[in-house]
Formats: C-alpha cells, sequence, structure tokens
C-alpha cells in the first residue's frame, strides 16, 4: 500500500461512491446499514466532519462488486481522469469492489498514479497518512473475493433446490404470468396478458399463419414481452414495441404455458462475469404440472408440430444456384433468397427480411426471376475480366499478392508470440499480488516490479494493436485466391463456371429495390472498370 502522503492540495473535492447489489437488497439488516440511504448518510456525515469539499456521488444500485462494469464507477473514473474530484470515499472496501486483484490495482495504483486520496471510513484506510491500519487492506480485499465465491456457490446452491422443487426464481415470468404475492416461486395467470398468450396459441391451433398473428398483435397495439419487462432506460438493447414473427414463435414454443416450470436454459460462465451461456435441452431444468397452463398439452403439441413444419427448411441437400449467397439486398443488407417456385417450375429471388414478415414491410420487395440475372450477370462479369486483363498485367500483380500474403503471415506470427508474453505478465501480475498478500515479497518489491512488469505490459499491448492495425491494412481480399491470373483466365475460358470460382472472384452482388445491380470483386481494381 502507499502508506506515505502521496497529495496535499489546499482542498480536497470529494467524491462519494455507493454500491448495493441485488444480494444485498435481499439481506435482512438490523438497521439496513447496507442501503443506499443510510450509505450516503454516512459518508455525507463524515465529509461534513472533516471539512471536505462535496462535489457529487456516484451511485451503482444492483450491481455486483465482482466485476467493474458499472455505470456510477465508470463515472466516477471519468471524472477522476478530468480532475473533477482528487478523493474518494467508500463505506467499506467491499463497496468498491469484491475482486481482490482489480480492487487491489484501482486502490494501489490507479489512485495514487492518478493523485487521488482514497478513504474507507469502516476500515479506517487513508492512503494519504501513514497508519497500521493500512496495511490489512490486502488481507480485506482477498477475504471479500474468496466471500463473494462463497456466497454465489451457496447462493447457486439454494436456488439449484428451488429449481428442482418447481420453484421459479428467475427475475421476470413468462409473459402472461406474475409472481404469486403469496408465495414468489410460484406462478399465476396475469389477468391482463394472459388471455393474450391464449389467443395466440388459438390461432395458431386453428391453422392461422405466424405472419397474420404478428399483424393482428400488432394492429390491435398490445405490448410485446420485452416493452413488460421495464429495462434501465440506459441499456443498449432497448425492447421493441412491435410483435415480430419471431416474437410469436417463441411464445409458441415456450413449454412454460402448457403448465410446466422451464428453467437452467442459460448459465452464467463465473461468478465474477455477466456473460451467459446457453445450455443443451438436457440441461435444462423441467418440473410438469406446477402451474396453471394457459394451454391444454394436446394444444401445445398440436401447435409445436405446426411450427416445425413452417421451421423446416424444404430440400436443403438440393445443390446451390450460381450466384446464391452473394446477392445481397441494398436496403437492409441481407442476404436475397434464391427460391424454387415448383407450381410454376422457374427460381426467383426477394429480400429475405421482406419475405419473413411481408405485411409489416421490414423491407421492400427485390422480386426477380433469377435464371435471367444469372444470364446477365456472368456476361457483365466475363466482359469485365477481359478489360482487367487487357488493361493490366496479372503476372506481376499475382507476385504483389504473395509478398502480401507472406508479410501478412510473419505479422500474424510476431502477434501470437506477443499474445503469449502478454498472458505471461498477466500471470506474473497475478502470482506476484498474491506472494505479497502471503507476505512472501516486501511492498517495495511488489511496488517496483509490478510497476516495471506494467510497463513491459503496456508496450507489448501496444505492439499488438499496432500489428493488427498493419496487418487489417495490408490484408488482400484475396485469401482464397492461390494464383489469380488462373481464376481470372478460367472465368473467361471456362463456359459453365463454377460457384466455387466466383466466390473467389466477387465479395458480393448488391441490388436495390429498384433492380439496380453493383457488383463488388475482390480486387479493388476491377470495381474501377
Amino acid at each position: 500500500m502507499y502508506n506515505t502522503l502521496i497529495n496535499t492540495p489546499e482542498f480536497y473535492k470529494a467524491g462519494i461512491y455507493i454500491r448495493l447489489s441485488e444480494a444485498d437488497e435481499g439481506k435482512a439488516y438490523e438497521s439496513d446499514s447496507e442501503s443506499v440511504l443510510n450509505q450516503r448518510n454516512m459518508l455525507m456525515n463524515f465529509v461534513k466532519e472533516k471539512g471536505f469539499i462535496f462535489v457529487g456521488e456516484y451511485v451503482d444500485d444492483g450491481y455486483s462488486g465482482t466485476n467493474f462494469e458499472r455505470p456510477g464507477f465508470e463515472k466516477m473514473i471519468e471524472d477522476i481522469k478530468n480532475k473533477v474530484i482528487n478523493l474518494v470515499i467508500v463505506k467499506d472496501l467491499s463497496r468498491l469492489g469484491r475482486d481482490h486483484i482489480m480492487t487491489g490495482y484501482y486502490v494501489e495504483n490507479f489512485f495514487p498514479e492518478n493523485n487521488i486520496r482514497f478513504i474507507s471510513v469502516q476500515e479506517g484506510y487513508d492512503n494519504a497518512i501513514n497508519q497500521a491500519s493500512n496495511d490489512s487492506s490486502t488481507f480485506i480485499f482477498a477475504c471479500n473475493d474468496y466471500y463473494s465465491k462463497q456466497n454465489s456457490i451457496k447462493i447457486r446452491n439454494v436456488l439449484n433446490d428451488k429449481r428442482r422443487n418447481g420453484k421459479f426464481i428467475g427475475s421476470a415470468p413468462s409473459y402472461g404470468y406474475l409472481r404469486d404475492p403469496e408465495d414468489k416461486g410460484h406462478l399465476i395467470p396475469d389477468p391482463e396478458y394472459a388471455p393474450i398468450v391464449k389467443k395466440i396459441f388459438e390461432m395458431a391451433s386453428s391453422g392461422v399463419g405466424l405472419s397474420d398473428i404478428t399483424s393482428y398483435l400488432n394492429s390491435n397495439k398490445i405490448k410485446t414481452p420485452s416493452s413488460l419487462k421495464r429495462k434501465n432506460p440506459n441499456a443498449r438493447n432497448k425492447y421493441n414495441p412491435m410483435w415480430t414473427i419471431s416474437s410469436v414463435k417463441k411464445i409458441l414454443r415456450n413449454q412454460m404455458y402448457a403448465g410446466d416450470m422451464v428453467q437452467s436454459i442459460q448459465t452464467k460462465v463465473s461468478y465474477k462475469s455477466k456473460k451467459k451461456k446457453t445450455l443443451p435441452r438436457s440441461n435444462w431444468d423441467v418440473v410438469k404440472n406446477t402451474h396453471e397452463a394457459l394451454v391444454d398439452r394436446v394444444t401445445f403439441e398440436k401447435v409445436q408440430d405446426n411450427v416445425k413444419r413452417i421451421d423446416r427448411t424444404p430440400n436443403t441437400n438440393r445443390e446451390k444456384r450460381l450466384f446464391e449467397n452473394l446477392l445481397y439486398c441494398k436496403e437492409c443488407g441481407n442476404t436475397l433468397t434464391v427460391s424454387y417456385r415448383k407450381n410454376h417450375n422457374y427460381w426467383t429471388i426477394n429480400c429475405n427480411r421482406y419475405s419473413r414478415d411481408p405485411r409489416r414491410r421490414m423491407c421492400e420487395p427485390h422480386f426477380i426471376p433469377y435464371d435471367k440475372l444469372e444470364e446477365a450477370l456472368l456476361e457483365t462479369i466475363k466482359n469485365t475480366c477481359k478489360q482487367y486483363l487487357d488493361a493490366i498485367n496479372v503476372s506481376n500483380l499475382a507476385k504483389q499478392i504473395d509478398n502480401k500474403k507472406k508479410n501478412n503471415s510473419k505479422t500474424q506470427e510476431q502477434i501470437k508470440v506477443l499474445e503469449l508474453k502478454e498472458k505471461e505478465y498477466i500471470s506474473k501480475l497475478d502470482s506476484l499480488y498474491e506472494d505479497k498478500f502471503k507476505g512472501l515479497v516486501s511492498e517495495e518489491t511488489y511496488k517496483r516490479i509490478a510497476n516495471e512488469t506494467e510497463s513491459l505490459l503496456n508496450k507489448i499491448r501496444s505492439q499488438v494493436n499496432r500489428l493488427k492495425e498493419d496487418s487489417r491494412v495490408i490484408k488482400t481480399k484475396t485469401s482464397d485466391l492461390k494464383i489469380y491470373e488462373d481464376k481470372i483466365r478460367a472465368l473467361i475460358d471456362i463456359e459453365n463456371p463454377t460457384r466455387e470460382l466466383l466466390q473467389t472472384i466477387i465479395e458480393r452482388i448488391v441490388i436495390d429495390k429498384d433492380k439496380n445491380i453493383e457488383i463488388i470483386y475482390k480486387f479493388s481494381i476491377l470495381n474501377n472498370i
């Protein structure tokens, strides 16, 4: 720790940091001491008592201390960098964070390096004063981290038991259900939206298509499932006010509506991470007949068969058409679907986004007979390539490409070596921190080696970023080409070129709603012809 006076400004501009996690909210504290209100009162009294200048507060209500992706904390760091505050005060060290490595980094490196005085009221920690109580912080960081891990295991075990007993432990029930006021783990029908779910199943069971169901819901201005979740207004992903075929299909597939409790569909990758991964169906926790069904089981199974028929891709083993997967919609960027019209015995293309829900007009129709398009595209591409060969020395160009490939390959090898070195330095810092915690290295030795390692780590990261940028710049879009000259000549000479040959030369073909066509080649020089 920094046990010397790191900063003696005439006035301290104080920012108080307050954090309350969801786990804290569920505890029955005698005095509610962990609440945002009580933390604020304690810290404000401390600021007044010490005569600091109060600048502002930074609050993260409902955020875990095991990671630092918190809006209040990020705003505080931004204000520190902009010299808005030079003093940070917290109730205790666990409020700042429970990950001992990152919490230690901010307390022992970031704050001192930015001339920030840091005070934790309850532990009596103050990095501007030489005092014995500061030395206990390292032990407290590790204890807070250990507590989080053990608490996570205990909570997970309790939740697993509840899931196996058919108790609902999710954040929000499925659309059409509410938590039972008398038993939070039991679901009851939502009087406002349960009839909507029943209507959706009734329409699907009667043979009404997904597109018509979607139009019915939107026409009647019925709220979507995501609009009822009351997402954080600052969240990146805003809710969708419109029903889509996908959202309707999601309801029709949800086994919860048959009265079964279905949980453990996803799990967190770590107690320190918000990231989740989807589990295979065999790992789901399914307990039957736990709550009132909104649809009888016979109807539910009938609807599942209907949805499967809709989802079934016809003739998936058919040979793909020459330009399939190369055609894109100008308006929305989606691929243009190539379809066979059996009744009329011909192929067509259309916008995938438009075709999924034509009633909502999410894009524009791009309906074109495919065979005529293919004939015109081939003629245009061959003519362009002929002009290219007449104007360019292809052999010299092929050599340039080979040189670029070799250089890029060397760059990728350099990046791999540096990234391994980066992992070594990070591992070294982690081990060094543990050694300091165990008393195997002195504070002075730790600071010296840590600073040297951090400096080397930053240099490595700068080199990696620079090499990746260089690689991006020199990388040619011809990674799939072996000898460019052969490909160009083959395309001109072969009467019926293959899809693979076309894909080595063409990046994409963009078509707009007015049937204007732009061919984008993998060599920018071709685009100029």
